[in-house]
């Protein structure tokens, strides 16, 4: 292993350490005493807060801070990392305590001046497809916590023109097109459900114990949509599979045999939001099952053609 892949080892392997000593190290990593002197040195040299203690059983320290110690990527890692980065732009907010811009002068600090002029040039020609929305989720950062640490909440959600309020444990944050959703149990109904992050108007931590530990709560929505669920296969032509990898959700997946299907789920209240999304695929739709999904997307197709029959 050369000396700065071992040094970058070493950060991680004592990013959440207290205390270490030489032997550790020697014996981890299969090197000499002097050698890993040296490079407790270069660890200090590349900002890890490291002090002595001495004595008998003498031990290295480090401090504890919010601050991580300098991790080593390749060029081109970091070329990766910037434009993984750039995907946030088109979130109007996030559940970490960022910006964009403060990120984007971070990287500019950290560059060379010929490396940061040419991943200006990557970024005139390589382009990301994003869909922006000027929706804001104003409590994501609060959800992501309260999923770490298992609390129940109470949360305001905009539905339609009413505001109505749930109880709930959060288990998932997800995003799809531009929009953030947060998924979790209904604490009154025992059922899963699943919120978009800018209809949430607010939103308040319980100090009531959890209801359900994370693993269960995954558990349940996966029996949920199982056994609640209604099964559905739709054959589509070769053209339409491209429609489907740019969009498709969890409950869903393609089969590829001698027939190209669309194999997924449904949930009772979700039949307009499948039958819309199926509408998407136009003529190149071969059949569908079961016969009452067919009829739902037939009565949806009527309702347009009476929309647009009745406007200018």
């Amino acid at each position: 292993m050369k000396k700065s892949e071992r040094l970058n080892d070493m950060i991680r392997y004592l990013n959440d350490r207290s205390f270490f000593n030489l032997k550790e190290l020697m014996e981890r990593y299969t090197i000499s005493k002097s050698t890993a002197l040296r490079d407790v040195r270069s660890l200090e040299e590349l900002g890890m807060p490291i002090y002595t203690e001495y004595g008998r059983y003498g031990k290295y320290g480090i401090l504890q801070n919010r601050l991580l110690s300098p991790i080593l990527f390749t060029i081109d890692e970091i070329y990766a990392l910037y434009f993984a980065m750039l995907t946030l732009e088109a979130y109007q907010s996030s559940p970490f305590h960022l910006s964009v811009k403060k990120l984007n002068e971070n990287f500019e600090k950290c560059l060379s001046k010929d490396q940061w002029q040419h991943l200006h040039k990557m970024k005139k020609v390589l382009n990301f497809e994003s869909y922006p929305h000027p929706n804001v989720s104003s409590f994501l950062d609060q959800i992501l916590e309260s999923i770490l640490t298992g609390n129940e909440c109470t949360v305001s959600y905009l539905k339609g023109e009413v505001e109505q309020v749930y109880s709930v444990q959060f288990f998932k944050i997800s995003a799809k097109f531009g929009q953030w959703y947060v998924s979790g149990i209904n604490l009154k109904t025992k059922r899963m459900i699943v919120f978009r992050g800018d209809k949430i108007t607010s939103f308040d931590v319980e100090n009531s114990p959890p209801s359900f530990l994370s693993e269960d709560l995954l558990q349940l929505s996966i029996h949920q949509q199982t056994k609640l669920g209604t099964d559905f296969e739709v054959e589509i032509k070769e053209q339409a599979k491209d429609l489907f990898y740019k969009e498709n959700y969890p409950s869903m997946k393609l089969i590829e045999t001698d027939k190209i299907i669309i194999k997924g789920s449904y949930q009772q209240h979700e039949e307009p939001f499948i039958a819309n999304y199926l509408l998407r695929y136009g003529e190149t739709i071969l059949a569908i099952r079961p016969p009452a999904l067919k009829k739902i997307v037939e009565n949806r197709i009527n309702e347009l053609a009476k929309y647009y029959q009745n406007i200018k």
